[in-house]
C-alpha cells in the first residue's frame, strides 16, 4: 500500500506551517485502530489515541488497547497515562495531545489522532470553554447524591437548571451530568451558556477528519464478536485483579463498558448470561451515541467500510484522502 517514496517522506516546512493533523473517528468496533496502524506505517508516523478509557493503566482487555505487536510496529501515545483511581478529563487530554502533536511537527511528521471519544477530539481541535475548573468537594457531594438517590434525580436537577445541557446528555452519563451541575453550583451560570459563548471556534490546526462507519447489522455483529473475544481472553480476570487491588466499582474507570457489567456479575447481582446480554446491549447503545455525536460534528469525511473489505484496502482509501489533503497545504 505504501509506496517507497511515501515511506521515507516527511512533511515539508511549508506544510508544517499549516499545522496539519489527521483524525480518524468512528463508533466502537468499526475497525479504527487496525486501519490507523496501516495509515501510520504509510506516513511513517505515530498513533495518538483519543480514547477516554485507554488512558487508564492496567485496563487493557476491556478497553481494546492495541496489541504488543501493533505497538512494536507503530508507536502509540496517550495511553496508560493514569491509574484507574486518578482523575482525568478532556482538558488534561488536550494538554498532553498538543505536546505530542507539536513534537511530531518539529520532526516534520504527520500527527495521526485516532479514537472514538468525541469530546476529546472536539476539545483538541476546537479548544475549551472557560467554565470553572473541577472542585473535588462539590464533585464528591454530587457523586454521593447519585449513590444515595440514583441517576434520575441528578439528571432531573440538571433539566431544571440547564435544560439545553441536559438535552445533549444521556441521563446515565454520570460524569458529564455531574460536570454540568458542578459548573452551575460553582458559577451560577449554565454550562450551555459557557459552551455557547465559546462556540468551540478555535482552530489551532489544519485538520482532516475521516469518519469510518459500517452497516449497522455488521457493526453490531462485530461488537458482539469483540465482546466474546474479550470475555474469553481475560476480561473477567482483569476485572477481578483491579477489584483486588482496591479500585472501587464506583470509580469512573470501573464504570466503563465491560468492567461495570463484569463487576456487577462478580458482586452476585446477576449470572453470566445476563452479564453478557447487558454488556452487548450497553455497547450497542454506546455505539449509537457515538454516531449521534459524530454526525453533529461538521467537516467529517465519511467512509463506509464494506463487509468484505480488507483493513489494507480501507487504509489505502484513507491514505488517498490524506494525500489529497496534504496537497492543499502548499
Amino acid at each position: 500500500m505504501a509506496t517507497p517514496e511515501r515511506a521515507t517522506c516527511r512533511l515539508s516546512k511549508t506544510q508544517v506551517r499549516f499545522k496539519p493533523v489527521v483524525v480518524i473517528v468512528g463508533p466502537t468496533a468499526v475497525g479504527k485502530s487496525r486501519v490507523a496502524v496501516e495509515v501510520a506505517k504509510a506516513f511513517e508516523t505515530e498513533v495518538l489515541t483519543a480514547d477516554s478509557r485507554q488512558v487508564y493503566r492496567g485496563m487493557d482487555v476491556g478497553t481494546d488497547k492495541p496489541t504488543l505487536q501493533e505497538r512494536q510496529a507503530v508507536p502509540h501515545r496517550l495511553i496508560d497515562l493514569v491509574g484507574p483511581d486518578e482523575p482525568f478529563n478532556a482538558g488534561l487530554y488536550r494538554r498532553q495531545a498538543v505536546d505530542e502533536i507539536e513534537r511530531l511537527h518539529r520532526d516534520c511528521r504527520l500527527p495521526l489522532v485516532v479514537g472514538g471519544t468525541g469530546l476529546y477530539v472536539r476539545t483538541l481541535l476546537k479548544g475549551l470553554c472557560d467554565a470553572p475548573p473541577a472542585d473535588p468537594i462539590v464533585r464528591a457531594a454530587l457523586r454521593q447524591e447519585v449513590k444515595d438517590h440514583g441517576h434520575d434525580r441528578l439528571y432531573t436537577r440538571l433539566v431544571d437548571v440547564d435544560p439545553m445541557a441536559a438535552a445533549r446528555l444521556h441521563p446515565r452519563d454520570e460524569s458529564k451530568v455531574i460536570r454540568a451541575l458542578e459548573v452551575y453550583q460553582l458559577s451560577g451560570r449554565r454550562m450551555s451558556e459557557f459552551q455557547g459563548k465559546h462556540g468551540f471556534a478555535e482552530r489551532p490546526f489544519s485538520a482532516l477528519i475521516v469518519g469510518l462507519n459500517r452497516d449497522r447489522n455488521v457493526l453490531y455483529r462485530r461488537i458482539e464478536e469483540r465482546i466474546d473475544w474479550q470475555l474469553s481472553h481475560g476480561l473477567i480476570e482483569e476485572t477481578q485483579q483491579l477489584l483486588a487491588q482496591g479500585y472501587q466499582r464506583t470509580s469512573a474507570a470501573m464504570k466503563g463498558l465491560g468492567y461495570r457489567q463484569v463487576a456487577e456479575h462478580l458482586a452476585g447481582e446477576y449470572d453470566v448470561a445476563e452479564m453478557v446480554r447487558r454488556f452487548k446491549r450497553d455497547t450497542r447503545h454506546f455505539s449509537k451515541r457515538q454516531m449521534t455525536w459524530f454526525r453533529k460534528e461538521p467537516g467529517i469525511q465519511w467512509l463506509t467500510i464494506e463487509e468484505s473489505e480488507s483493513v489494507q484496502h480501507t487504509a489505502a482509501r484513507v491514505t488517498g484522502q490524506v494525500d489529497r489533503f496534504l496537497a492543499t497545504l502548499f
